[in-house]
């Protein structure tokens, strides 16, 4: 998560070997976490969409709209804690043993705060009864979750990338193999809640043991001018972890309240897709936070790996993107309970979302550079305007136009961010925008676009929609090496051994 080269707080020495290398590392780990992703997550979709068709869209509805707003409110479980810890002790090594035994104590008491904080917040929204149960246990399995998470930010900031990787899907695994069982069985809401608890109980004692066994055991020793320092250095990521939390997830709870649990049902129906594919971002984009971390005052290094990380990040999702736009019906094929217009209406939701992934493919890794280099606060203003822009929206639009008009005000939003990105990127650090690099991404991707369209119309759609992806692959291929986005030279020297 640092730089090419082994971390240090002073100067870091560069050379073209030792660049290969450090790139070679970095890049083996983000391809070992996006298979362990890729062996788990595609699974959890599917089974995810036989849940919703089996549970109908009212009741998943209600479900994704509790799980949004716990999301929302479960930024003061972590008050910034996670991303301050990984970026002290990866520049700090020293940090962990003087102030851990403080922050694990800290970090479990604003669990119990936030989860009387998710409660109280969904009782003002009208949630009652069986509801706010629901909402309970949903919310006590997220702040389990976000504790295991707060506890791999030990091994990201210790460069532990592969183990983190194969922690990070732990909960995932098990809760695919409990959500199978229960479908034979009698998949009810409240069993399919149950198991999802289940899990993240078990994964948070697992991590916690690892830890211990890597790190050794950490005596809690409460000290108060400690967790006031820390709280108060962590602001920054806390606001922006909230202002995140909110802009990603409060176009669900706003349209299962202001349109229907049925809308809200349409809308995840499509974000589920968008969430998995996303992945691989949140996944990426955690090791880039690192790696620009730890070479926060050289800008020729970030330069390096912001150039890196762009192809790294947006050539996969452009390919992604094109299918989705053009075959983005086929991925709604479990839905054997939902009438045409129903698949139809998530199909366009769908796509309209996926433009948004687009947009996020292109400059997301803006704002991790940002974030990992001390600009939290502006890129919190940015995300807050983005909020109020939503919430204005959703307003006057979700009571009349339901989950069609959320898809389109989440793009809407998502592009007034990323120009702010590119703005302050520009102005308030020494790394550039690379405009050269992408105008050449954005001509990949109007060429494979142009040349899927092309294909589609001169056989009248009739590929099966697997051989037509296939042949775009191989298409596309050729226009990444036929723009330069990656030459055949980087492809041997990563094939090398170093």
């Amino acid at each position: 998560m640092r730089s090419f080269a082994v971390p240090a707080l002073g100067a870091v020495v560069y050379s073209e070997s030792s660049d290969l290398f450090g790139i070679k590392r970095f890049f083996g780990n983000i391809s070992f976490v996006v298979l362990l992703n890729l062996l788990v997550k595609p699974g959890w979709v599917v089974v995810e969409n036989l849940v919703q068709d089996r549970l109908g869209h009212a009741s998943f509805g209600l479900i994704t709209a509790l799980s949004a707003l716990t999301l929302v409110v479960a930024a003061l479980s972590d008050l910034g804690l996670t991303p301050y810890s990984v970026q002290r002790v990866a520049a700090e090594p020293t940090f962990m043993a003087e102030t851990f035994p403080t922050l694990l104590p800290l970090r479990g008491a604003l669990n119990g705060v936030a989860l009387a904080a998710m409660v109280g917040v969904g009782w003002a929204l009208g949630y009652r009864g069986a509801e706010l149960l629901l909402l309970g246990a949903i919310g006590i399995a997220l702040l389990l979750t976000q504790y295991g998470q707060f506890l791999r930010g030990t091994l990201q900031a210790h460069q532990k990338f592969n183990t983190d990787a194969v922690l990070s899907v732990v909960e995932k695994f098990l809760l695919l193999g409990m959500v199978l069982v229960l479908i034979p069985i009698g998949l009810t809401l409240p069993r399919y809640v149950g198991v999802r608890l289940a899990a993240a109980a078990f994964t948070t004692v697992v991590l916690y043991g690892l830890m211990t066994r890597l790190f050794g055991r950490i005596k809690y020793r409460w000290q108060g001018p400690v967790a006031r320092k820390a709280l108060r250095s962590s602001l920054p990521f806390a606001m922006m972890t909230l202002l995140y939390g909110m802009n990603e997830r409060i176009d669900m709870v706003m349209l299962e309240r202001l349109a229907s649990p049925t809308e809200a049902g349409y809308y995840a129906g499509a974000y589920r897709w968008v969430d998995a594919v996303m992945m691989y971002a949140w996944t990426v984009l955690p090791l880039f936070f690192a790696k620009f971390a730890s070479v926060s005052r050289d800008a020729p290094a970030q330069r390096q790996l912001l150039w890196f990380g762009q192809r790294v990040l947006t050539l996969p999702l452009l390919f992604v993107v094109a299918f989705v736009l053009f075959r983005g019906e086929v991925l709604f094929w479990q839905f054997s309970h939902s009438t045409p217009t129903e698949i139809a209406r998530m199909t366009l939701c769908l796509k309209i979302l996926f433009v948004n992934v687009l947009v996020h493919a292109f400059f997301a890794i803006y704002s991790t550079l940002l974030t990992s280099t001390m600009h939290e606060r502006a890129v919190s203003w940015l995300v807050a305007g983005s909020i109020a822009l939503n919430v204005g929206l959703n307003l006057f639009f979700l009571p009349r136009y339901g989950a069609v008009a959320a898809s389109l005000d989440t793009l809407l939003c998502a592009v007034a961010v990323s120009v702010g990105y590119l703005v302050l990127v520009a102005r308030r650090t020494g790394v550039g925008v690379p405009f050269r690099l992408l105008a050449k991404l954005l001509l990949a991707f109007g060429l494979l676009c142009g040349t899927w369209h092309m294909l589609q119309y001169g056989l009248n759609r009739t590929l099966s929609w697997w051989l037509e992806a296939g042949v775009m692959a191989v298409v596309f291929g050729l226009i990444v090496l036929g723009t330069g986005l990656v030459r055949r030279s980087e492809i041997l020297s990563l094939r090398r051994k170093g």
